[in-house]
């Protein structure tokens, strides 16, 4: 790759021939028009001086083994260009602003309704169970991932298990029982759920994922250690969870642990690390220079598989 990547003139005369026709578009509008590759089409819209991006929602941290220091933003560049990008010209800023607002509260609506749904889910499983008191009283059901953030989106992509579409963010729910609450009862809870998670990505009217994983609480305080990647992965789905359904004391007592191992703290430091990571990534596809190799660079760019994993 050479410095100062070269972007044809053809290709930028088209995005901004588009723009000028339309008053703003997401990046998944303008791609679609414009037909560009979508690195093409990010490195126009950034390096050009007549086009305004807005960018709603915020990135957060996301672990990745597959990149330096497991330290990746989430959305991924192409993902937060694709989704939740406005781009228009500087002489339409009123429009870029509505349409920016307009996404704001598209992606917040789809976030609410996402989470809504976890939560009809799990209630409507745990009352309808025989051991319905007992189970509200052993366990908690915690929601992450994009949920949280309030930035889930409903673009389909594939569930790894059955290679069916699914409508975008998938359902992170972390169980926790107390410990030797009944396996037989855990076990039967999990049936139930992955029936639930089977039917909810079959069916058409839905095609939502469930991912979702049971433990106690002994197994919890273990993987606060942090001391490799999957437990890295439990402490911080647990340290960004909010209480789904269930019982408040445990999920209070899982918070407190984490203070206590100082996870909040190591956390910060690994996303003070995706940040210049981005950072350099982002400078070097569009300049073709940086302290990071193109390989990583073209990582934290493309979305790799959403399929993020709770243990």
């Amino acid at each position: 790759m050479e410095n100062e990547i070269s972007i044809s003139v053809d290709n930028k005369n088209e995005v901004i021939s588009i723009l000028n026709k339309r008053e703003s578009l997401t990046g998944k509008e303008l791609l679609e028009e414009s037909g560009i590759d979508e690195l093409t089409l990010w490195r126009i819209c950034n390096k050009s001086k007549k086009i305004v991006l807005k960018i709603v929602g915020k990135r957060y941290l996301r672990l990745d083994r597959n990149v330096k220091d497991y330290a990746r933003l989430s959305p991924s560049i192409k993902r937060e260009f694709i989704t939740y990008t406005v781009c228009g010209l500087e002489k339409k800023l009123k429009n870029i602003e509505e349409k920016r607002i307009s996404l704001q509260k598209k992606i917040k609506k789809i976030s609410k309704k996402k989470y809504k749904l976890a939560k009809d889910i799990i209630l409507n499983i745990v009352e309808n169970n025989r051991n319905s008191k007992i189970i509200k009283e052993n366990v908690c059901f915690i929601i992450a991932g994009d949920i949280v953030f309030n930035m889930a989106h409903s673009e389909p992509r594939p569930e790894l298990s059955t290679g069916k579409l699914v409508r975008g963010s998938d359902l992170d729910i972390i169980i926790i029982a107390k410990d030797k609450f009944s396996k037989s009862i855990l076990d039967e809870l999990d049936r139930e759920i992955y029936r639930e998670k089977y039917m909810y990505i079959k069916n058409p009217a839905y095609r939502e994922e469930i991912d979702y994983n049971i433990k106690n609480i002994s197994k919890t305080k273990n993987q606060l250690q942090f001391d490799r990647f999957e437990y890295m992965v439990a402490s911080k789905i647990l340290n960004e969870g909010e209480l789904l359904y269930g019982n408040k004391m445990i999920f209070d007592k899982i918070k407190n642990m984490l203070i206590e191992r100082k996870i909040p703290d190591k956390l910060d430091e690994i996303e003070k690390a995706a940040i210049i990571n981005r950072k350099h990534a982002k400078s070097y596809l569009l300049k073709g220079m940086g302290p990071l190799p193109e390989e990583e660079c073209m990582k934290l760019f493309y979305t790799r598989e959403e399929t993020e994993e709770i243990f």
